[in-house]
């Protein structure tokens, strides 16, 4: 069973990932997309999970995988339709992570209408940091990350400018889904999402904790 690793040596079992479309104004807009009334939810499995320094290879059906940097909430105790009041007592911990897209496979599913479990649900499209273990003294409205790309800065993430904050996705979520102790939550990304070529060393950062996250695209 896959596991997340805490920075105080902890770990939990990873579960279902909950994903958050459209969440930064900004990267809807280069999606030539807009943010929808209620927040766009996808799912990725358990097996997508990879941890720090993994190597992930663009798998043979795409042409095009894209980085997507984002916030990542885990999840620490079951809940369903958890109110406002009550989210701090349901946090495990904070890190950060990838979405990795299938991009043209993704824009053949939006065409034609299908779902995008190809596209986002593959093995190793969602690797994640260290988890930083959860306090609710953390600002989780001032939290800001980075991506950069073999050196290059691509992304610039603030938690400030998401359309839905963290606590709000979390009661928002639950009021859907039953929530268990080791899900997470993909918060959205910024714009700047861009794609990957083998090779390619992609690292993001969470600036206030210093835990990072790299990895690198397979050379074969």
């Amino acid at each position: 069973m896959k596991k997340y690793t805490f920075t105080n040596g902890s770990e939990l079992p990873v579960q279902t990932m909950y994903c958050i479309g459209r969440n930064y104004a900004a990267h809807a807009k280069e999606m030539n997309a807009v943010v929808e009334e209620q927040p766009l939810i996808f799912l990725k499995p358990s097996t997508a999970y990879c941890s720090n320094n993994s190597t992930i290879s663009i798998p043979t059906i795409s042409n095009e995988m894209h980085f997507e940097g984002e916030l990542v909430v885990v999840i620490g105790k079951d809940g369903f339709d958890i109110s406002m009041d009550e989210v701090d007592s349901y946090f495990a911990g904070i890190g950060v992570g990838f979405d990795l897209t299938l991009r043209d496979i993704q824009s053949i599913a939006k065409t034609k209408g299908h779902p995008w479990a190809v596209a986002k649900g593959f093995r190793h499209s969602a690797p994640i940091s260290s988890i930083i273990p959860y306090s609710p003294t953390m600002n989780l409205e001032q939290l800001e990350f980075s991506v950069h790309c073999n050196g290059s800065l691509r992304q610039s993430g603030k938690t400030s400018m998401m359309e839905r904050s963290v606590k709000e996705l979390i009661v928002y979520v639950s009021t859907i889904f039953e929530l268990q102790q080791g899900d997470c939550i993909f918060t959205g990304t910024p714009e700047g999402v861009g794609a990957v070529s083998n090779g390619d060393e992609l690292i993001i950062q969470l600036h206030q904790n210093d835990v990072q996250l790299r990895i690198t695209i397979d050379k074969n």
